[in-house]
């Protein structure tokens, strides 16, 4: 409570090498952490908390940020996740939201759970992925596993499980965003001193594999994660986010 309700959000930059039309490209990416009061009803932040009585849920709110240049044009990609910070009594996001920009066109895609499933709208200029309105059961996600772990790393869900791959891969990937068979492992190792977890899902329906590296200790602060998948050309190419700096402002 000391550190997450103190009015205060948490920023934190990584140095980025994203994997795009098959190659590495140089960028930055942002998270930002902080809690909130949530609608439950609505799936929105409330306006006055006070007011809302039972329909108050706070979250663990993240905003994450990727931006980056292919070629002549620039990529601009934002999720935002809205986790319960209790996941003993509420294990599932509420809701994930995706936006892309590029000079192709741009995306949009959302994501609510309404009782035991995840309803889904996406938008997008491509005719395959435009305009699509779905559901499936709720399962894990794989945009919600960076709160888990501020949260509570104990919380990862191990071994074979099913997993939604997150909404940036998906898009990359140009794969469907939905569930499938995974699984996932969490090892402590060291590095530089300190000790660390690295959290890893595999997907043996693309032969992905993505990893995050995180301080055991609390506030467990992300270190890195990588992203290896094949990309255009056949090619499999690992992106790479590695944290320069955190503030609390």
């Amino acid at each position: 409570d000391d550190y997450w309700y103190g009015g205060l959000a948490e920023l934190t930059g990584y140095e980025l090498h994203q994997s795009r039309y098959g190659e590495i490209h140089e960028g930055t990416a942002t998270m930002i952490f902080v809690t909130e009061p949530f609608s439950k009803k609505k799936q929105v932040k409330l306006d006055d908390y006070k007011k809302a009585g039972k329909d108050n849920q706070s979250v663990l709110k993240l905003n994450s940020t990727r931006k980056f240049l292919t070629g002549i044009y620039p990529y601009s990609m934002m999720t935002s996740s809205f986790t319960p910070a209790d996941l003993t009594k509420y294990p599932h996001s509420l809701k994930i939201s995706l936006t892309g920009q590029e000079w192709c066109g741009h995306v949009f895609q959302q994501v609510n759970l309404d009782g035991e499933k995840y309803k889904i709208k996406s938008f997008s200029y491509f005719e395959s992925e435009g305009d699509n309105n779905y559901s499936f059961d709720k399962t894990y996600l794989e945009d919600e596993i960076f709160s888990v772990i501020r949260i509570n790393p104990e919380l990862l869900p191990t071994g074979d499980i099913s997993m939604v791959p997150s909404s940036v891969a998906s898009r990359f990937i140009h794969q469907d965003y939905k569930p499938y068979p995974a699984k996932a492992s969490n090892t402590k190792i060291v590095e530089e001193d300190i000790a660390m977890n690295v959290y890893t899902i595999k997907y043996p329906h693309n032969n992905r594999t993505f990893s995050i590296y995180y301080q055991s200790a609390f506030p467990y602060i992300i270190e890195s994660w990588e992203d290896s998948y094949q990309g255009l050309g056949g090619a499999v190419l690992t992106s790479i986010a590695t944290r320069k700096n955190t503030k609390k402002l």
